[in-house]
């Protein structure tokens, strides 16, 4: 369960933010969303575009510029191990990357949100029924073994943005066995790190970071009117599972080279 958090405070009303957000959402879904359903009905196979493309429109409606630093390891059948903040950093992520996410289950009955995200092919998980873990670590290797790129965050909940939490090597699990030796894994730090131009503070991370039980509609509202955000993302250097005596070893390593990267980022130490 997460920690209570501190209440939203009151933002400066921008309407323009959430007319250009809604009306951007709105027309991405329209446009795309059908395409992607009828190319899933001519190739069923192919690895769905759709979704990079839609992130990339809620991104800009959202008024966030994304900025990439690193290079992404190319090709398929890649876990990308990353921190985990906000909502946000799904549109984000799934603006520069094209894979699947794994996220709780939940999500699934959050109205359009849930239906957008099965249409994306979301990896559920029930963190709360042992057997429905262990079918989605089971489907997680299964479409890193059909070289499709999956994202994962081994926080296992949202951070404050003030530190990355510990990484939990259980979420790993699906990247052990027979034959996982040579499956890669790409660690990503995620940060937003600047907020109308001016570098984002602690006092205002809470406006950023979505933690505790602020509700997600009332935080999405409040997202919208901020302005123009700037989310930057450092994939760091890949690494194959074989490379670590077990999983606890992996996931350790993942944790020291993504908070490692939080902390150049939001210090402003990465060109």
């Amino acid at each position: 369960m997460r920690a209570h958090a501190p209440r939203l405070r009151p933002l400066r009303g921008r309407g323009f933010g959430r007319t250009r957000t809604f009306a951007g959402t709105g027309l991405a879904a329209a446009v795309l969303v059908p395409f992607e359903l009828a190319m899933r009905r001519i190739s069923p196979k192919t690895r769905p575009r759709v979704p990079w493309l839609f992130h990339r429109a809620v991104t800009r409606s959202l008024g966030i510029n994304v900025v990439v630093h690193g290079r992404q390891a190319r090709g398929g059948g890649i876990l990308f191990v990353a921190n985990h903040l906000s909502w946000a950093d799904i549109p984000v992520l799934g603006s520069r990357i094209l894979a699947a996410f794994v996220a709780k289950s939940e999500v699934a009955g959050w109205g359009p949100v849930g239906w957008l995200s099965t249409l994306s092919r979301t990896v559920y998980v029930e963190r709360e029924r042992r057997q429905s873990t262990g079918e989605a670590r089971t489907a997680i290797g299964d479409r890193l073994a059909a070289g499709e790129n999956v994202i994962l965050f081994p926080e296992g909940t949202n951070s404050d943005g003030i530190a990355v939490l510990p990484f939990k090597s259980a979420l790993l699990a699906a990247i052990e066995g027979e034959g996982s030796d040579n499956f890669v894994i790409q660690p990503v730090t995620l940060a937003y790190t600047r907020l109308n131009g001016m570098p984002i503070t602690r006092e205002r991370l809470p406006d950023i970071a979505w933690i505790g039980d602020t509700a997600l509609m009332p935080h999405l509202f409040a997202f919208m009117a901020l302005g123009r955000v700037r989310a930057e993302i450092l994939f760091h250097a890949p690494v194959r599972r074989g490379d670590f005596p077990d999983r606890k070893a992996l996931a350790r390593h993942c944790h020291t080279v993504v908070a490692g990267g939080y902390r150049r980022l939001m210090r402003g130490d990465v060109a």
